[in-house]
């Protein structure tokens, strides 16, 4: 039996795979397990400097899988609740860490598929994705932070449209709404989100994952208190500046942020 996920590290990328494609990747106990732990593992591996997420096969990840949970008879409350236990740990991993997370989605990103993708701090769609929240389809409540993040991604309204009536967004739908980054072709999709995400991974991680809290804190926090939380990096910041100043050839300093960037 092939493993539910796969991960392996390399020069800073961890490329982290969802592997059931005969079940739409679904969540059953094993991959939701297996997902924790790999998200866990990128969170606090050292050498993880920016993770790119995929999935096998035709579909991203279909939600959960309502044939394993069904199979559990009088045991099913206790099995979905491991289920989302395991879910919710990986989903807090992937939040918090400072490494980037690439997503890759192609053909469907369903219930806790769903969930997952909006993680995402850069999304890159194949032309044939969908994305729906699926949960009260199943007659389920939505979960993996779903409830937290949609909102905010696409407004209350939006996200009330979503969860009550199931709504089958497009690639192109999901990017007018937020929850995409760019609709790529379904095949250089991977090959898209690989060379973004080794990008990433030589870039300044920890400046990264400053630049994420704050942007997260920001729903939460007044204007000054934002600017408060700003100020407290700028000494952190400080020693990737000077990294990057002696980094620089002295025929073509970096002379400002602009020139930094290019």
């Amino acid at each position: 039996m092939s493993e539910p996920t796969t991960l392996t590290v390399e020069d800073g990328l961890a490329r982290l795979t969802l592997n059931r494609p005969d079940a739409y990747n679904t969540l059953d106990r094993e991959l939701a397990k297996s997902l924790m732990e790999a998200a866990v593992r990128c969170a606090h591996g050292g050498d993880v400097r920016a993770v790119l997420l995929t999935a096998t096969g035709n579909n991203f990840c279909g939600g959960g899988d309502l044939k394993s949970f069904h199979a559990q008879g009088d045991g099913i409350d206790g099995h979905v609740r491991e289920v989302t236990y395991y879910l919710h740990a990986a989903c807090s991993a992937f939040a918090r860490m400072d490494a980037p997370l690439v997503i890759a989605v192609q053909g469907a990103a369903a219930g806790a598929g769903l969930s997952i993708a909006l993680l995402g701090d850069l999304v890159y769609a194949g032309e044939s994705a969908f994305f729906t929240m699926a949960y009260t389809a199943a007659g389920l409540s939505p979960d993996g932070g779903s409830t937290f993040m949609l909102p905010r991604v696409v407004g209350l309204r939006r996200a009330q449209e979503l969860t009550l009536t199931n709504r089958r967004l497009t690639a192109a739908e999901a990017v007018d709404w937020g929850i995409v980054t760019a609709v790529v072709p379904d095949d250089s999709l991977q090959m898209h989100a690989a060379e973004v995400a080794r990008k990433l991974a030589h870039g300044p991680s920890r400046a990264f994952g400053r630049a994420k809290r704050l942007l997260v804190d920001s729903f939460d926090t007044s204007f000054e208190s934002q600017m408060e939380l700003e100020g407290r990096y700028t000494r952190p910041v400080n020693v990737g500046l000077r990294l990057l100043t002696k980094a620089s050839t002295p025929a073509r300093p970096s002379g400002s942020m602009a020139e930094a960037a290019m």
